[in-house]
């Protein structure tokens, strides 16, 4: 189907099939929004087009398809999210995690970047001079530092029946 064919095809078919996806959908602005969407598409597909073999029934069918997917969008929009989606709720700060946060803000930059990844990120030593841009010794010296500084900000703060327990 040439140009020419196509612009025929769409100005004696599109009112039509509005009319019957809006009898199926109910929505007059969703049935065009679709027969305008079906015909993007069959203008894609202009030169394998028969009009032997009913291009109207193909963009009829587009244009269906289209709308039954959208109802579908919009009826899950309104259902109660789905358990297995929800992200589990982040666990509740203790004593002990208010109290390490507290430390590690006190810490010089490069010690704290060095204590989270070795130590809450579970990378090696090598990882993390990896990641930081630092020799191994550099970091294994942040470390040493940042555990000593944190211990000793942390054995003022943590309450004594928590440190034992």
């Amino acid at each position: 189907m040439d140009e020419q064919a196509f612009d025929v095809f769409y100005t004696q078919s599109f009112g039509r099939l509005v009319g019957q996806i809006y009898a199926i959908c109910g929505n007059l602005t969703e049935a065009q929004d679709c027969v305008q969407e079906a015909f993007v598409r069959a203008w894609d597909k202009r030169r394998t087009l028969d009009t032997d073999q009913s291009p109207e029934a193909w963009v009829r069918t587009v244009a269906y398809r289209l709308a039954v997917s959208r109802w579908r969008r919009a009826r899950r929009a309104f259902l109660p999210p789905d358990r297995a989606h929800e992200p589990a709720p982040p666990p509740q700060p203790d004593v002990t995690r208010v109290a390490l946060n507290d430390a590690l803000q006190t810490l010089p930059h490069d010690q704290r970047r060095a204590i989270v990844l070795h130590h809450l990120c579970d990378l090696s030593v090598a990882d993390v001079a990896h990641e930081v841009g630092a020799p191994v010794g550099t970091v294994k010296a942040r470390l040493s530092r940042g555990r000593a500084a944190l211990a000793r900000l942390l054995a003022d703060e943590v309450p004594q029946e928590l440190r034992h327990g």
